[in-house]
């Protein structure tokens, strides 16, 4: 019986078309492309999430409020460039996370994993992981390069780096290169409940749309309409982890390497819940999906699309060959 269009919609039915490898290449380049649109928020995201850091609400002045009101002060604060601030590093992240996160999940789905109860989760949060630890240090130094402003609008510690080589040197000359990992015991979490929800809800948010048969069937807007969907998830889950992670990493150190500020994952979410109110694990929640969900919509797309085009001959051939 030969493979019907359906079964070769990208997920994890599709990934057999497509190499390993190749999707390590089309993951990390679609993600870069999407970073380059969504960096601005990124700033402003990072931002609002370390206002008032340890402090309870309305005992801090509020420099941030909201989103637009948030580019404006960034724009008047560092000018128009500094709404692109950590771009290097934010590539250099996205490049290192998601060619490891699509490389991993595409061998997941090879050998069969997503085709299990729960696969695509377990597959998803699995490849996330891995990501985040080879990406960590690109993310430790786009968080400290976002959160640097003029001493008047300044939120959180303020690092001196003066670009991304300056910061991995500095880093690795100060603390070895356990110092790079800074942080990383809360992005590894953020990262996995975050690529678990995107890549299992994208999948069957996009097969979905495609029974639905409201959209043509080889259309980019069913990728658009599945990636809408699977954004929503993202941002729900991922938001208290993301307010940590950016904490973690901003945080001064002493001499030994250890956080003045918090022991880890654990005691940051304490002291947040403790000080600053349990809805400061929300900090910037618009922002965050104003980032989040195109960032989420624009790098599935593009990876979507990518994939179409990279797994075409394998697709016409696999519709010739019968199913076991």
């Amino acid at each position: 019986m030969p493979l019907s269009r359906a079964q070769l919609a990208p997920g994890p039915e599709a990934m057999e078309t497509v190499a390993p490898a190749v999707d390590l290449v089309l993951g990390a380049s679609a993600c870069c492309l999407a970073c380059v649109f969504t960096n601005p928020l990124e700033v402003v995201k990072t931002r609002l999430q370390l206002q008032g850091e340890l402090q309870a609400r309305g005992t801090y002045p509020r420099h941030y409020r909201g989103f637009v009101a948030s580019v404006v002060a960034v724009a008047r604060a560092d000018g128009l460039c500094g709404l692109q601030k950590g771009l290097a590093a934010g590539l250099l992240y996205q490049g290192l996370m998601n060619g490891v996160r699509f490389y991993c999940y595409s061998l997941a789905c090879q050998a069969g994993l997503a085709q299990q109860p729960g696969g695509t989760v377990v597959a998803g949060a699995v490849a996330g992981a891995l990501g985040a630890f080879v990406g960590s240090p690109a993310y430790l130094v786009k968080t400290q390069l976002q959160a640097q402003t003029v001493a008047a609008m300044a939120v959180g510690h303020q690092h001196p780096h003066q670009n991304v080589l300056d910061a991995l040197g500095t880093i690795w000359r100060q603390r070895g290169l356990a110092g790079l990992w800074q942080g990383v015991g809360g992005a590894v979490p953020r990262v996995m409940v975050g690529s678990a929800a995107q890549l299992a809800t994208f999948a069957s948010a996009k097969a979905w749309v495609q029974e639905q048969q409201w959209l043509p069937e080889d259309s980019w807007l069913v990728a658009l309409a599945g990636g809408m969907i699977s954004s929503v998830a993202v941002v729900t889950v991922m938001t208290p982890f993301d307010v940590v992670s950016t904490r973690l990493y901003n945080q001064p150190v002493d001499g030994a390497g250890r956080g003045r500020l918090y022991g880890g994952l654990a005691d940051c979410l304490v002291k947040i819940w403790r000080q600053e109110g349990p809805l400061a694990l929300y900090k910037g929640l618009g922002p965050t999906y104003l980032r989040l969900g195109p960032h989420t919509i624009l790098s599935m797309l593009f990876w979507d699309e990518l994939r179409k085009l990279a797994g075409g001959p394998s697709t016409r051939a696999a519709r010739r060959r019968p199913s076991p």
